[in-house]
């Protein structure tokens, strides 16, 4: 089996990539909340306890779960010369531009001996208080800065859901939104082109060099033959128009036949469509009825008749209507909140809509949300629940804290 096979959203997951969260969230302040995507200050321990509960659910239902860090750290094992390449390309996406400190940090981060810790402290970030005293002529040198980050942390990235995305046996490697999480998408790229067992096996279907900016929580797998992608905050029109030229002209290594653009709201709350929309069984969906008003659908499919041109074709309907024609049956809609406009717009900012399938019918949320879950149950959902009063100041759901890197396929959905 090749190391991603991902055809669905619903199918039995089978194994799932994971970062726990670490040192990262220590070095959050209330003055970097904003530029750092985050809504408060998260306790470590805690949010640590809440997302090995997380992983734990994930292995009770026969799941392995695989680490971004470890991952990364066999990368580094397996090729000891790359780790020289890795804290070049490293520092520059840091933005340490000045040659002395990116020699200052380069040299600090090569006296790390296990690779494992080496990364953990890229991703936790550096103060200057932890760097050697040197002699520079520059003025922060003369100033007080010992409580100030030369490098900042990257908190995100227990969101796994976003510097990349699973399609088929293929990945879609991001060109994110912010500054600030872009440089979470080197992560996967070095672990799918030198990762003993990714290596040369995971065709990109993007890049994280790319102009425009795509993240993994606006992609869907629905099928084989079918994609879902949303235009949101996080991911422009114009990245979408380029993964499906990709797609239907440059890359042979996957069965995507259909792409359906949902065009959301562009604002925080809806930053991503899987924060208002995720697919729960063979015919059902949650979703944030606050989507519905504006919300516009497009088909995009390959021009059979133009070289290297795409068909795009505006979906007519409800969602209900949408849903049911691509599928080819009636499909079922579970309201965040339940139908309820203030329980609605309450648990949509604490990720009601965001859940992560585990088996069709069998979902994973936060157990906060009452009124989406109880719904769920009702309808004969198996709910497995997850305490999150820390994960979730992030703004992110089971979903975006999960990759999946295989499910078990399902039938074709589409008609």
């Amino acid at each position: 089996m090749n190391p991603i096979n991902v055809t669905s959203e619903i199918g039995r997951l089978k194994k799932v990539l994971v970062h726990r969260p670490g040192d990262e969230l220590l070095y959050l302040t209330p003055n970097t909340l904003e530029e750092l995507l985050f809504d408060d200050i998260p306790d470590l321990s805690k949010a640590q306890a809440e997302h090995d509960r997380f992983t734990d659910i994930m292995r009770e239902e026969g799941v392995e779960v695989v680490y971004l860090e470890d991952l990364m750290a066999e990368t580094l094992d397996a090729n000891p010369d790359l780790k020289d390449q890795f804290l070049d390309e490293f520092l520059d996406d840091a933005g340490i531009v000045t040659k002395t400190y990116h020699d200052i940090l380069k040299q600090f981060f090569s006296q790390y001996k296990d690779n494992k810790e080496l990364v953990m402290k890229t991703m936790a970030g550096v103060k200057f208080d932890e760097l050697p005293e040197v002699e520079t002529n520059f003025l922060i040198d003369e100033l007080d800065r010992s409580s100030q980050l030369i490098l900042n942390p990257m908190p995100n990235l227990y969101f796994t859901r976003d510097p990349f995305a699973s399609v088929g046996d293929s990945a879609v490697v991001n060109k994110m939104y912010s500054v600030t999480r872009n440089r979470e998408t080197i992560y996967c790229d070095y672990i799918f082109r030198y990762h003993p067992e990714y290596a040369g096996k995971v065709p990109n279907l993007y890049g994280r060099h790319e102009h425009f900016h795509i993240e993994g929580g606006d992609v869907f797998n629905v099928d084989e033959n079918t994609l879902f992608v949303g235009i949101s905050q996080r991911t422009e029109a114009d990245a979408l128009q380029k993964l499906a030229h990709n797609i239907y002209w440059e890359k042979g290594a996957n069965n995507i036949k259909r792409i359906y653009a949902f065009d959301i709201p562009n604002n925080r709350a809806m930053m991503h469509l899987d924060t208002v929309f995720t697919m729960i069984d063979y015919d059902a969906f949650t979703y944030h009825p606050g989507i519905t008003a504006t919300l516009r659908v497009f088909e995009l499919t390959k021009d059979e008749n133009k070289e290297g041109e795409i068909v795009i074709k505006e979906m007519k309907g409800s969602l209900q209507e949408i849903l049911s024609n691509i599928l080819g049956r009636e499909v079922r809609l579970f309201p965040c909140g339940a139908g309820d406009v203030i329980a609605a717009e309450r648990e949509q900012w604490t990720d009601g809509s965001n859940t992560l399938t585990l088996a069709p019918g069998k979902i994973l949320v936060y157990k906060r949300n009452y009124a989406t879950n109880k719904s769920l149950k009702e309808a004969g959902f198996e709910v497995l629940e997850l305490d999150s009063d820390n994960l979730t100041v992030g703004r992110g759901g089971p979903r975006c804290m999960s990759m999946p890197l295989i499910r078990e396929p399902i039938e074709k959905l589409t008609k």
